[in-house]
């Protein structure tokens, strides 16, 4: 029987609706409802930019869903743990990975209280599985390795997949982030993967820094990196085949096609800018 449950601050929960937040951005990007004018008039400096940012949003968010896919099907690992997991946007991961292996365990973790609102949409596990929430952020590990609901949720004695897709380039170097992913992959045991998309300027860098400057003035801090930077992220991984890759050249699928104005596009790899890598732990 699926146990779904969702810890978070008690109380009632500030939006921050006056502020943009990147989750709420995002889903401006994919074309969702859950977002305010202020989320998209910092999106609409972005597009202003970076055009490619909405085939960069649609691409990275399809690449979760195939990697996932991968994992559960030719992995074979069936405990997921999603940190910055965003608004809700179907099919979730736990749809796509439920869908190969109906037990599969789920744990949602996000810092943005408007996922916390949305977080019933994903909770609907399959009976035979589990999915849950919780309300932390990637900076505080702790509060989320040792957190009860990750305990009731995912058992670290079996392989885990770790995904931080579209996450990673919100936490600078001045927060540490290579100590920070240290310390929960540290955590897996073998057999376990790591999922990570981050924004890069490997191909436009004239234009990805102007927009990672209008992230830091109005949203919130972003560092980009270079893909040779992302690998260090996969340290004691070993990184699948096809490699640290764009993420519509990461094992495509017709199915999962980068969708713009109904109709589907050629996808230009400097368009996008953002590097994805799936690798397992031996």
């Amino acid at each position: 029987m699926a146990d779904e449950r969702a810890a978070g601050p008690p109380g009632q929960l500030d939006l921050r609706i006056d502020q943009p937040h990147t989750a709420r951005v995002y889903d401006y990007f994919l074309g969702g409802k859950t977002h305010y004018d202020v989320d998209r008039k910092a999106g609409d400096q972005v597009i202003a930019i970076w055009p490619g940012v909405l085939a960069a949003a649609r691409a990275n968010r399809t690449f979760m869903r195939r990697a996932a896919r991968v994992l559960a099907a030719e992995y074979g690992i069936g405990q997921f743990l999603d940190i910055g997991t965003g608004i809700p946007t179907e099919p979730n991961l736990h749809q796509v990975v439920q869908e190969e292996n109906p037990r599969a365990r789920v744990l949602y973790v996000d810092n943005d209280p408007i996922v916390l609102a949305h977080a019933r949409a994903l909770m609907n596990s399959s009976p035979e599985g589990r999915t849950a929430y919780l309300h932390a952020d990637v900076t505080e590990p702790e509060s989320i390795l040792r957190s009860a609901e990750l305990a009731r949720t995912l058992d670290l004695s079996r392989p885990v997949a770790l995904s931080v897709v579209g996450l990673l380039h919100f936490v600078p170097d001045e927060s540490d982030a290579y100590g920070l992913m240290e310390q929960f992959t540290a955590e897996l045991p073998p057999g376990s993967a790591l999922v990570v998309s981050h924004a890069t300027g490997d191909f436009d860098a004239e234009a990805m820094e102007k927009v990672a400057q209008v992230y830091k003035s109005s949203i919130t801090r972003t560092q980009l990196r270079s893909k040779e930077e992302l690998t260090r992220f996969f340290r004691g991984f070993d990184v699948v085949e096809p490699g640290i890759e764009v993420p519509h050249r990461w094992r495509p699928e017709a199915k999962d096609g980068v969708h713009i104005g109904g109709e589907l596009d050629v996808v230009d790899d400097a368009a996008v800018g953002v590097w994805v890598g799936v690798a397992v732990k031996p």
